[in-house]
């Protein structure tokens, strides 16, 4: 119910919420890594940006998820973006717009039909994006001669995205529910930036200015079945439940170099390069879980789960020469395909004893990656090994509403199809980058401890002190290699295995009604992290203390306004925000 979140889309809803950090690209991370996102309890192909606000109705966040939940995501926890459904009997609805500062609009609506044995929900919205940055970099690269940059930037992006979700839910009998729901997701946008640049060498300066007009349009679907099947046993149920995700997108990016006269910045000469890009990535789930109560204190657990993940991506590059023809370069150009599967069995069993209760899990998974690049007959295959991921759970119930909870996982991060990806991506000559399909997934042992106390208004406190650490550690290595299109020296951004990493720190979090009219809740993460490399070619970096606090004020002000004030800061950190499991 945020006012700062009505009419934006996930990424401003997730802004909000204690323990999550969006930096200013819209990058979400949970405790310094990316979480695994989830809608309704299932993973999916969406982003938080492809998802309206409006559409959403909680947020839930699992900072140490049990063997229940896959385990990927390694070092990061989940984010479950649970979206609206009314089952309110009868007839019901809503609509909304929404105006912002740079004139872009929103619209929206809800309608949902409760009639006997059938629920029926429908909504959409339609959202115009406008945004614009700035932004400063400086660059000094050592060596005989060294050189210093200085950029300066200015991106000015449009776009709009559509948002349809709709399903049904047939009541069979007093016993057995079957739900069908689908999504269909549709946006472009054309963002521009032109950079400013000064180069110099020893005593020696050089001026250059590069333009960059893209266009980008993404379309996504998705379908679920799920069939849910009540005993006559309270609590006793089965579950089975089909998702189907499939995305498509489409890029074109014409940059244009012009070099400078030093004095009054006329163009001396002009580079023109242009890369086309489509993608599909299409993600198949099956899930079935079951829920069995031995007594009123205790219960079984256990499921099966199977996920396969198909992605077709091509990226074409073109040299502009000066009469406007377009040159192919297949050296720069890759169409690659992949097919990833997973294939997962847990059981849990949980008890309580007066006030003391503890789960035990255990769960089993094997995975396999192929990826190919037809134009040049090159095959990957890894088989990761079958992995058992126990987690424990311990939980202590004590007086005036407290309670005390320590718990341990193990997690796997496999390497993410773009850090596999055997491209080298020369679209910014600045920041090259390729994937390395030659890592290895990383584990990660994660131990935490919480204390809870809720105060008789309704203020709660939550005080959580974490340690994980990662073996394999995927991260980010730069190597030098020569430009086969210019023949200089440049560096290539790619990914290793590190030797391994830890991360420990103590997060609070605190939410309270400071008066009838004020409602505050804050939040401080304060960590420390070191990565152990096991190249001894490069310098470890030295640990040191980091930190991230968030604060949300709410006014209630006369006449039922509300205003809300927000902030939040991030220090500098070892680990770069985004994580070796987000995308980079």
């Amino acid at each position: 119910k945020n006012l700062v979140s009505a009419g934006g889309t996930g990424v401003d809803v997730m802004r909000n919420v204690p323990s999550l950090n969006v930096d200013i690209d819209g990058n979400v991370t949970m405790r310094n890594n990316a979480p695994q996102l989830f809608v309704d309890g299932r993973p999916t192909t969406l982003s938080l940006d492809q998802i309206p606000a409006d559409a959403i109705e909680s947020v839930e966040i699992i900072t140490n998820p049990s063997a229940k939940f896959d385990a990927s995501g390694g070092t990061a926890g989940i984010l479950n973006v649970v979206l609206k459904k009314n089952k309110k009997v009868g007839y019901n609805g809503s609509i909304r717009a929404n105006i912002d500062s740079r004139a872009k609009v929103g619209l929206g609506g809800d309608i949902n039909v409760r009639q006997q044995k059938v629920n029926f929900f429908l909504g959409a919205n339609f959202n115009q994006r406008k945004s614009i940055s700035t932004g400063n970099t400086s660059r000094t690269t050592f060596g005989t001669p060294g050189s210093d940059l200085f950029q300066a930037d200015k991106s000015i992006m449009n776009g709009n995205f559509k948002f349809l979700r709709g399903g049904f839910d047939f009541l069979l009998d007093n016993r057995n529910t079957l739900t069908i729901t689908g999504n269909y997701v549709n946006g472009s946008f054309k963002p521009t930036t032109t950079s400013d640049m000064r180069t110099e060498v020893l005593s020696a300066a050089s001026l250059s200015s590069r333009n960059s007009n893209s266009a980008s349009d993404f379309r996504n679907s998705g379908s679920s079945l799920s069939y849910k099947h009540l005993f006559p046993k309270a609590g006793k149920e089965w579950t089975a439940d089909v998702n189907y995700n499939a995305s498509k997108n489409n890029n074109d990016n014409l940059i244009r170099t012009d070099s400078l006269d030093l004095n009054n910045k006329t163009v001396l000469k002009s580079a023109s390069q242009r890369q086309v890009g489509t993608g599909t990535n299409s993600n198949l789930v099956f899930q079935t879980d079951f829920v069995n109560p031995l007594t009123d204190k205790s219960k079984l657990e256990m499921g099966f789960r199977a996920s396969i993940r198909n992605v077709d991506n091509t990226n074409k590059f073109y040299f502009i020469d000066g009469t406007g023809n377009e040159l192919y370069n297949p050296l720069l150009s890759v169409n690659y395909k992949s097919k990833d599967q997973v294939f997962a069995a847990y059981t849990t069993y949980t008890n309580q004893i007066k006030q003391f209760g503890y789960q035990l899990g255990l769960r089993v998974e094997s995975s396999n990656y192929k990826g190919n690049l037809p134009d040049k007959n090159q095959e990957f295959n890894i088989k990761f090994p079958v992995s058992f991921f126990p987690s424990v759970f311990l939980t202590n119930k004590m007086k005036n509403d407290q309670e005390l909870q320590l718990n341990y996982t193990r997690k796997i991060n496999r390497p993410n199809f773009f850090q596999l990806y055997p491209y080298t991506d020369y679209s910014d000559s600045l920041n090259i980058s390729r994937g390395n399909p030659d890592l290895k997934p990383e584990f990660t042992n994660s131990v935490e401890l919480s204390y809870q106390k809720t105060f008789k208004n309704k203020d709660n406190f939550i005080a959580s002190l974490y340690y994980k650490n990662t073996t394999d550690l995927i991260t980010r290595y730069q190597v030098k290699e020569t430009n086969p299109y210019t023949g200089k020296d440049m560096l290539v951004n790619t990914y290793i295995n590190a030797s391994s990493s830890y991360v420990t720190g103590l997060e609070l979090v605190s939410k309270n009604k400071v008066t009838a009219w004020w409602d505050l809740t804050t939040n401080l993460n304060l960590f420390t992290s070191k990565i152990n490399l096991s190249d001894p070619t490069q310098v470890t970096p030295d640990a040191f203390a980091s930190w991230f606090t968030k604060i949300n004020n709410s006014f209630k002000l006369p006449k039922n306004f509300t205003l809300q004030l927000s902030g939040d800061y991030q220090s500098k950190t070892i680990l770069p925000p985004g994580g070796s499991g987000g995308s980079g």
